[in-house]
């Protein structure tokens, strides 16, 4: 289930009295303040796939504050979280207070007092996140465990992080298309990712369910292949050996994908290819030179698997692209002409 509001869509008085409420039911009851409370601008999406309950929004400057009254009102027993998408925030719990900017992870429980903030400004823009609402009793850690992590700064720039914000952006692009059953897969494969960042940073591995551990795998190799198209020697060999994996893992994991890894390769390279051969900067290389800088070094078989994915031969495609660019261009021309 997924659904969008924007307070743009209510009158002015109205929006920050919704806003309030609609976060105080999505997590926990939270008392807020913003001195751009007379015309308040936000937006809340709502994500709900299989075991997966998640939040995208965005918000000017405001403060949030869960006090032991509210607390003691209203627990979900919940643990919050949350990417830093766009703006900066700061976050103080259990002692601790993480200040925080776009490619930042955070987590705070429902459970404990906690104060938090979002900054926003001509430059940065509004404040954005994406919140996983984490059950308390569904983690496979100790509790003294996760304690640790509160209030503290986990970078999403590289590793497990990196992975599982990129698969939040694009799951959230693609949410309002998905059918109901590729939504829950996709709902517990993201649960699995955020076991998996919890369990690196506690480097409590052994934690992890099995298939939490599957699917972090599967995220890396997925990661390794995309950053290794150029190599022309990836191969499911060379997938395995660098994940110190065997070869069967590599094909066991991808039983849960539509296609096989070598499929997968394949895929993505000639999708690299569709896009170089569709970019104007890259006009001046060859059809092959776009297929090698891809991996393929087969002129031949590229141009063959081309004409199967996409319907024309490689030059045949640019030279329709190119076409529709100019076209693109003349009107422009002529519009800026009259």
């Amino acid at each position: 289930m997924f659904g969008v509001v924007d307070t743009l869509a209510l009158p002015p008085a109205h929006r920050f009295d919704w806003w309030c409420e609609t976060v105080s039911r999505g997590a926990a009851p939270t008392r807020i303040s913003s001195d751009h409370a007379a015309d308040f601008v936000g937006r809340v999406e709502m994500l709900s796939a299989g075991p997966l309950e998640a939040t995208r929004m965005s918000f000017p400057a405001l403060r949030s504050e869960r006090t032991p009254a509210l607390i003691k009102q209203s627990d979900p027993e919940t643990y919050e979280l949350t990417l830093v998408a766009g703006g900066a925030m700061s976050v103080a719990q259990s002692r601790r207070e993480a200040v925080l900017s776009a490619g930042d992870f955070v987590m705070w429980s429902s459970s404990q007092p906690y104060t938090g903030r979002g900054t926003s400004s001509a430059d940065s823009g509004p404040s954005q996140g994406i919140v996983l609402h984490l059950p308390r009793k569904l983690l496979p850690f100790p509790e003294g465990g996760i304690a640790q992590l509160l209030a503290t700064p986990i970078s999403a720039s590289a590793g497990i992080g990196a992975i599982l914000a990129q698969h939040l952006r694009v799951l959230f692009q693609e949410a309002s298309r998905l059918e109901a059953p590729e939504s829950a897969r996709l709902g517990t494969a993201t649960m699995h990712l955020a076991h998996a960042l919890l369990a690196q940073q506690l480097d409590a591995h052994a934690s992890l369910e099995p298939e939490a551990r599957g699917a972090a795998l599967l995220a890396r190799i997925e990661a390794f292949i995309e950053e290794n198209l150029a190599n022309p020697q990836l191969s499911p060999h060379t997938v395995a050996a660098g994940h110190h994996v065997s070869v069967r893992m590599v094909h066991q994991l991808f039983r849960q994908r539509e296609e096989t890894v070598s499929a997968m390769i394949r895929r993505r390279r000639l999708e690299r290819c569709r896009h170089d051969l569709a970019d104007p900067r890259l006009d001046h290389l060859p059809v092959h030179a776009v297929a090698s800088r891809n991996g393929l070094e087969d002129p031949a078989g590229f141009s063959r698997s081309f004409r199967h994915a996409y319907g024309l031969p490689p030059s045949e495609y640019r030279r329709t692209v190119r076409a529709g660019r100019g076209r693109s261009d003349l009107a422009c021309a002529l519009t800026h002409r009259r």
